[in-house]
């Protein structure tokens, strides 16, 4: 009876969830055209430029944190979790992110297969290939509960090329 409840509640928090977030433009907390101009797209995997190794570990921090790369550049980043916690890697802008770590907070549960992000369990490695259209910061975080409060977050700087 327990068990029922439970599924059942957590089936209605993402239902309406989901509604919310259909409504808002995407799952990822409302991230529509504009913002994903802002970030960039998703890549193309034959046309990365490079690979770009990033950590994640339970010290709630990436490694690195500090990215830079060109603007147009598409990017291969392999993700590693070297730590024993459940962690994620979610490209987005800074107000993006701080609204879907507040939908993570009330829903921990919550799968993504957004192409900015990757949810990695311990020992688990993944990749993202995005391509960065526009020149400035781009951030990334983990947004388990309590990681991004802890300082899991990073930035991709995005120099303007001579075009």
């Amino acid at each position: 009876m327990k068990h029922t409840f439970r599924k059942t509640a957590l089936a209605a928090l993402l239902a309406l969830a989901a509604a919310g977030a259909s409504a808002s433009g995407t799952h990822a907390g409302g991230h529509g055209h504009d913002a994903d101009e802002a970030i960039g797209k998703p890549g193309v995997a034959t046309k990365t430029t490079r690979t770009i190794n990033v950590d994640m570990a339970d010290s709630m921090r990436f490694t690195p944190a500090d990215i830079s790369v060109k603007q147009g550049e598409t990017v291969r980043f392999v993700i590693k979790n070297s730590g024993q916690l459940k962690h994620e890697l979610v490209i987005g802008t800074e107000k993006e992110l701080k609204e879907h770590y507040e939908v993570m907070k009330k829903n921990p549960e919550m799968e993504h297969s957004d192409p900015n992000m990757v949810t990695l369990a311990a020992g688990k490695s993944g990749e993202i290939v995005w391509q960065f259209t526009k020149a400035g910061k781009v951030d990334f975080a983990c947004l388990q509960p309590g990681h991004y409060d802890a300082g899991m977050k990073g930035a991709v700087n995005v120099t303007k090329t001579g075009k």
